[in-house]
């Protein structure tokens, strides 16, 4: 993450992410696919970590082979945006569209990513459990303990969902209505407003 400043003077947290240049690497269609879709690689993979079936889906859209590849299904096209008196290019197999031409600065986006992974933690960190200073029910002098979980001879049973430890992280999160701030067309950046789900050098995706 990083900061910059507003118009207004106004320092603002936000993270900067690389936005492209992104592939077209297959285009779907109604008639053929049964829906609309425009498929998107990103990155750059090597070879021989690849399938060959995924080399060959590659080599057929001319491009080399990517890191990851995205479906984003009803792609609006005629939405791209486009420098004025420039002429809209066609948006087929194999070309690239930029950062610059999906995303404007004041754009309300969506991300997703998966969160970081934390490993296996206990109810304070993972659920906010005060532990052993507001002592509850069950509580004594164990400092980061549950405490009781309520079962008794009725129900007999511990009831699903109840709040305990386990395994936090690593979970798809959406963060909605983030802010773009700037857009460095030159590099493919994107600066968006606050903070996206996942660690350092994460793959996300944006949309509208």
């Amino acid at each position: 993450m990083t900061s910059i400043f507003t118009d207004a003077g106004k320092n603002v947290a936000c993270t900067v992410v690389e936005a492209g240049p992104c592939v077209v690497t297959q285009v779907k269609t109604v008639e053929s696919d049964g829906y609309a879709a425009l498929q998107l690689g990103f990155g750059t993979a090597k070879e021989k970590n690849t399938s060959n079936a995924l080399v060959g889906h590659f080599k057929k859209a001319g491009t080399s082979p990517k890191k990851d590849v995205v479906e984003f299904r009803d792609f609006d096209v005629d939405a791209l945006l486009f420098e004025e008196g420039s002429e809209p290019k066609e948006v087929a197999l194999g070309s690239e569209i930029k950062v610059d031409e999906v995303f404007a600065e004041g754009d309300k986006v969506s991300v997703l990513g998966t969160s970081k992974g934390k490993g296996f933690q206990g109810v304070v960190k993972r659920h906010g459990f005060r532990g052993v200073n507001d002592a509850t029910h069950g509580q004594h002098n164990r400092l980061r303990s549950p405490g009781s979980i309520g079962a008794a001879s009725y129900p007999a049973k511990v009831f699903k969902g109840m709040r305990m430890a386990g395994r936090m992280g690593g979970d798809n999160i959406t963060v909605k209505n983030l802010e773009v701030l700037k857009i460095y067309a030159s590099k493919n950046l994107i600066l968006v407003k606050g903070a996206i789900p996942g660690h350092k050098g994460a793959t996300v995706v944006i949309g509208k």
